[in-house]
């Protein structure tokens, strides 16, 4: 028996879990509060793509006649082939029987239909990713094979990422989600609720906690709190998450708490805690909440009544991911992209290294919300203690850090603390594009484990990134890619169209940027998506100043999604389809010699695509164009390297003898030898030691420029000659 019971509902991700519920029980355990998590959504999968799950689906699609296109008539008179491979292609995706590798990467195993075709356009990339991810994306397709025959024979809401996304997009009335909670269930809510209710029955909780953090959890969060009401009418039901956090700040209709008891906003320790306290001990006045709707006497109300402050993120405990099915995520490699597969591959343990966003100046940004308004960065030694007591109890060393934006000066200081406790991990996060990530920042990143960052190029022309307040430059952001994919540290960049303002020529101009980089190899990924207006972000607050004209809706339910029209008065919509298909091909080394005008055959006739304004040679020069700059006197030497074999040599000239040291340094892929006389050799020995990464290292460069000029002559000499350049090529960072 648990005290409280929290959920994500279906569905986030196959590979790994959502976050949310693992730091709310972190921060139950701190507080002695019983609690019991659960992934519905990999529930359902799991008994869905099963023999038996899979059994029951071709049963049930016969039954309601829905057969009807030539692909799902193809998937159903092979069921038996499906049946016979199911349960062995899962098991593989969950990384169990990897022999079987070998069997899918042949012509006649697995059953294929439509989502085939596109293997043999992306042959050449399975030589790079090898046996075992070429397989991985066979069997993604055979399973998207089979989610193509459920959605279209089963359930049209169905998908693996998401449910009945529509219907809680843009959905400013509870009337449409209403409407469909009177529907007769779907075969995924059965099965949902079936699983569900086995839970609820072991674990008997007085208050059930739904974490949502997308649209397309929300029909199946309030499909499971119905069922709660109706069979568990004595337990308390909460909402949380993401989606209520940016959407529901305004909700006034009753109905919607026919299906929950409490909705909370923002950061959801403290606000659970007294509603916890509440539910556990029910007092017979109003209990004082924090952030916390709530219905009385057929009203919504907003209680926000308690003093208590926040929790600070050190206070929060480490994040817990017991209870979760941990062993059973399915990672899936949708396209044959080494770092696009990073979100739905492997198992990734979830954490943070910052609250909020240090930046939060981005137009098109939710800035006024909390989870980016309070910025809170996270002790880098705090941040290591929880890397640690993680990776022991999942048994699993990879960690994305979902940050809204790592902060350069942290990730140092984390990078630093993960080698001096020689953590082998292997981690992942998201930045800005800024300066602060030079060659010698992203070398330390990448020995402490970093594999990959992805960050925003947004709309790749400086006017419009002037606009949206970014504070980067295209040629900065050219040059800052090339840092991290120099030091062998991939990159996605996220893209936009459609921004306020934008013309047709700067959507040209941003695509022609956008082949440029992917051309010269300084990103590997990327994904276009077109501007949203959000009401809670710089341009949804003051739209004028941006030259849009907001179209309003009353407000009952959700608020955010805004539609609108621009004063350029384009349709941004004829631009998606050339985008995306022109982007799948950069991303897989094609079509870089196509004319930008080609990508766009589906326009209307009369609609005009201008040549690029962009010299083909843009990127590239920016990363040829070379500003000398010297080291600030406050920065920091660092040494990643070891001690070097020394041999002293004696030489003699002119009747004069001195002795030099030959110094042979090791690294992991090559060795270097650099020659110095003694006595400057021992001083750099001392100072070696000194600014090694596995020490306290308080030294800067005016402290060793004192320190080597008391001692010898020249320090500017000694520092920029050959020897020392060679280390700086190596192993010797200055931050």
């Amino acid at each position: 028996m648990k005290d409280l019971f929290l959920v994500t509902p279906p569905f986030t991700q196959l590979n790994t879990p959502y976050p949310a519920t693992a730091y709310l029980k972190g921060f139950l355990n701190e507080k002695n509060r019983s609690s019991f998590q659960m992934d519905l959504g990999i529930e359902v999968i799991l008994e869905l793509f099963s023999k038996e799950g899979l059994s029951k689906v071709f049963e049930v699609a016969f039954q309601q006649e829905q057969i009807i296109s030539e692909n799902a008539s193809r998937i159903y008179a092979l069921r038996e082939h499906y049946l016979l491979t199911i349960n062995d292609v899962v098991s593989f995706l969950q990384g169990k029987n990897q022999t079987l590798a070998r069997q899918i990467c042949t012509d006649n195993f697995l059953p294929q239909a439509s989502r085939f075709n596109q293997v043999e356009d992306l042959e050449w990339a399975f030589g790079l990713m090898g046996m075992q991810d070429k397989a991985k994306h066979l069997a993604t397709l055979f399973l998207e094979d089979l989610s193509d025959f459920i959605t279209e024979c089963i359930d049209e809401n169905f998908g693996f990422s998401r449910y009945a996304e529509r219907l809680g997009r843009s959905a400013s009335t509870f009337d449409q989600l209403q409407e469909h909670l009177q529907e007769e269930l779907s075969y995924i809510d059965k099965l949902s609720i079936k699983i569900l209710a086995r839970q609820i029955n072991i674990q008997n909780p007085k208050l059930v906690c739904f974490s949502v953090p997308f649209p397309g959890n929300l029909y199946s969060a309030f499909r499971c709190a119905q069922f709660i009401k109706k069979e568990y009418p004595a337990i308390k039901i909460v909402m949380g998450g993401g989606f209520p956090n940016t959407e529901l700040r305004s909700v006034n209709d009753p109905r919607v708490f026919n299906f929950v008891d409490y909705i909370t906003l923002d950061d959801g320790e403290l606000p659970l805690e007294l509603l916890a306290n509440h539910v556990l001990n029910p007092l017979s006045e109003t209990p004082a909440l924090k952030r916390t709707f709530e219905r009385i006497s057929g009203e919504v109300k907003y209680n926000n009544s308690s003093p208590i402050q926040d929790y600070k993120q050190h206070e929060l405990g480490t994040p817990d991911d017991s209870d979760l099915l941990l062993g059973k995520y399915i990672s899936v490699i949708e396209i044959a992209n080494p770092m696009h597969s990073l979100w739905s591959d492997g198992r990734w343990n979830k954490l943070t290294m910052a609250h909020g966003c240090y930046w939060g100046k981005c137009t098109f940004c939710d800035g006024s919300l909390n989870y980016i308004k309070y910025f809170e960065p996270i002790a880098a030694k705090v941040l290591a203690d929880r890397i640690e007591k993680i990776a022991a109890q999942t048994g699993e060393k990879g960690f994305h850090f979902v940050d809204e934006a790592a902060p350069p000066a942290l990730m140092k200081a984390l990078a630093i603390e993960i080698i001096k406790r020689n953590l082998n991990i292997t981690w992942w996060t998201n930045v800005r594009f800024e300066k602060s990530f030079t060659k010698d920042l992203c070398l330390l990143l990448k020995a402490s484990g970093c594999i990959a960052v992805s960050g925003g190029l947004e709309v790749a022309s400086d006017r419009l990134l002037k606009l949206i307040n970014k504070g980067v430059t295209l040629k900065q952001v050219a040059r800052v890619t090339n840092n991290f994919t120099e030091t062998g540290i991939m990159v996605h960049a996220y893209l936009m169209y459609g921004f306020p303002s934008q013309t047709v020529q700067e959507t040209i101009d941003s695509l022609e940027v956008v082949r440029q980089i992917f051309e010269l190899g300084i990103v590997q990924s990327a994904f276009w998506h077109q501007f949203a207006l959000t009401a809670h972000s710089p341009v949804g607050l003051n739209p004028s100043a941006y030259g849009i004209t907001p179209k309003y809706n009353k407000i009952s339910f959700a608020n955010n999604d805004i539609q609108f029209t621009d004063k350029t008065g384009i349709d941004h919509d004829l631009f998606s389809y050339g985008l995306k298909k022109s982007l799948y091909n950069y991303m897989h080394g094609l079509g870089f010699e196509i004319p930008l005008q080609n990508w766009f055959d589906d326009v209307p006739s009369g609609f005009r695509i201008p040549k690029t304004s962009i010299r083909q040679d843009f990127i590239q020069t920016c990363l040829e164009t070379v500003e000398y700059s010297t080291p600030k006197d406050s920065a920091k030497p660092l040494w990643l390297g070891g001690e070097p074999e020394i041999v002293t040599i004696t030489k003699s000239k002119k009747g004069r003898s001195w002795e030099l040291y030959k110094m042979c340094f090791h690294e992991k892929t090559d060795s270097f030898e650099i020659s110095l006389e003694k006595e400057k050799g021992d001083w750099l020995l001392d100072v070696l030691k000194k600014i090694s990464v596995k020490e306290e290292n308080t030294l800067t460069l005016a402290a060793l420029k004192v320190d080597f000029e008391n001692h010898f002559q020249d320090f500017e000499l000694f520092w920029y000659s050959k020897p020392m350049n060679q280390l700086r090529e190596y192993s010797l960072l200055i931050l």
